[in-house]
């Protein structure tokens, strides 16, 4: 009796000095291709399906560097027989080679499920299937059952282990009565899927625990051409979409080194990078089972809010924008925030606004440093019709403050400076009630005015 669909891995490498070292990978596929493969899987049959993902993978495969393929086959040649079994039908079909993808993607796709499970025949055989000890040699086994024959796959495990073969199996059940896992325990651990499109990422996960795995380091550059920039999200957007894939905050390893990140080399990406102002690389490409390094000139520095110490502790807010006057920010007092290098305007909401053009470089902090506002403490007898006004250097009257309507007593904290107050009483008709008060705001004072 057989029993649903698994998919067993084996890791081979001969002496601990090979595993440390940069060698060839070279993965043997031995596919089940028994009777039992003919029966129904959701809409497809096993043998349909794991075709199907196969191909599909394996074509991925298509120009890794540094690793070689192979394709065993069993069960395809001697038809199910109740009476006799075909143990010896097991066959390396595709030898290894460099240049052999095709061969093998044809023979999958022409497969035909027929006969006997002979896995510990396949596994023994196998063993001779590899050129040498050398390279990192890894064995996929895909079946639908336990062996049909009367040899045990885990005695032959457990030969392939007193030779020095190191063997690292994983098994995935398909739709599998649980307790049949126990069988699988000399091999190794073992997951479950329930169909084929998890059994496509178990496999697909399982690929790339052999071979190298498809990753990214985003380096944000300072002017010196160096990754040291970091702690910013980044939105990664399906090309020339607005599809976000991922999203990621920019993290330096212990190391100091850029994160590694893991991403579907299957999309072409539009990188967001929210700096202050945002920095944008478009038509990013992945290069798969390789270590992928994207380059983004990101340098910067800071800029900061200050102000000599204040009896009336303020709540200033500060305006950051570029040089055609687009707001990149709203920042608070004393809490330095980064920016790309370059040239920015700022405009603190102070009474009246203060404005200057900053500069900021590589690693600096830039301080926008104001002074201690004082207090104008008011009173009208009525409501007034008011508003303040400061004079230019041009010799100008320009509004800085209007008093509110319907208020008669308030508190403002204003810069330091001389000014003039306009104003009527609001039930006046006439602007021939218009009257001027100058007034002086000294930092840290309180100056108190009283109109009638």
């Amino acid at each position: 009796m057989k029993y649903p669909l698994f998919l067993t891995i084996f890791f081979a490498c001969a002496m601990n000095y090979y595993c440390q070292v940069k060698v060839k990978s070279r993965i043997l596929f031995i596919l089940d291709a028994s009777n039992s493969m003919n029966s129904e899987w959701g809409k497809q049959t096993r043998i349909q399906a794991a075709k199907e993902v196969l191909v599909q993978e394996l074509e991925a495969l298509r120009g890794t560097e540094n690793t070689e393929v192979a394709l065993r086959i069993y069960g395809h040649q001697t038809p199910f027989n109740n009476l006799v079994q075909d143990c010896n039908d097991t066959r390396l079909e595709v030898p290894f080679g460099s240049n052999n993808l095709d061969a093998i993607l044809a023979k999958i796709k022409n497969l035909e499920a027929k006969g006997a499970t002979p896995i510990a025949r396949s596994l023994e055989a196998s063993a001779e299937d590899f050129p040498d000890t050398v390279a990192k040699n890894y064995i996929i086994l895909i079946t639908d059952g336990l062996e049909s024959c009367d040899n045990d796959p885990c005695a032959i495990a457990k030969k392939l282990k007193e030779k020095g073969v190191k063997v690292t199996p994983f098994v995935i059940g398909l739709g599998m009565d649980m307790s049949y896992l126990a069988n699988f325990n000399c091999i190794g651990t073992y997951s479950d899927a329930e169909d084929k499109d998890s059994f496509r990422k178990v496999f697909n996960t399982i690929l790339n625990s052999v071979l190298v795995k498809t990753t990214v380091q985003i380096n944000l550059n300072d002017n010196y051409a160096k990754p040291s920039e970091t702690n910013v999200t980044m939105l990664l957007y399906e090309a020339g979409t607005s599809r976000l894939k991922y999203t990621f905050v920019h993290t330096l390893n212990r190391l100091g080194n850029p994160d590694t990140l893991y991403m579907d080399p299957d999309f072409t990406y539009d990188l967001i990078v929210n700096t202050l102002p945002i920095t944008i690389k478009k038509g990013i490409q992945i290069k798969r089972h390789l270590h992928n390094t994207i380059e983004v000139p990101a340098p910067q520095g800071s800029i900061k809010l200050t102000s000599a110490r204040s009896n009336f502790n303020p709540q200033l807010i500060m305006r950051v924008s570029d040089k055609n006057g687009k707001t990149l920010n709203h920042q608070l007092y004393d809490q330095p925030t980064k920016y790309l290098v370059g040239k920015y305007d700022v405009e603190v909401y102070t009474v009246p606004r203060i404005y200057r053009s900053v500069e900021v470089g590589q690693s600096a902090v830039v301080a926008v440093e104001i002074q201690a506002p004082g207090q104008l403490d008011y009173s009208f007898a009525k409501p007034m019709v008011a508003q303040l006004f400061e004079q230019t250097k041009e010799g100008f009257w320009t509004g800085i403050y209007t008093f509110p309507d319907a208020a008669v007593k308030s508190k403002i904290l204003i810069q330091p400076g001389t000014y003039k107050m306009v104003y009527r009483p609001k039930e006046m008709k006439s602007s021939g009630y218009t009257n001027e008060k100058m007034l002086t705001i000294t930092s840290n004072k309180t100056t108190a005015i009283s109109l009638n």
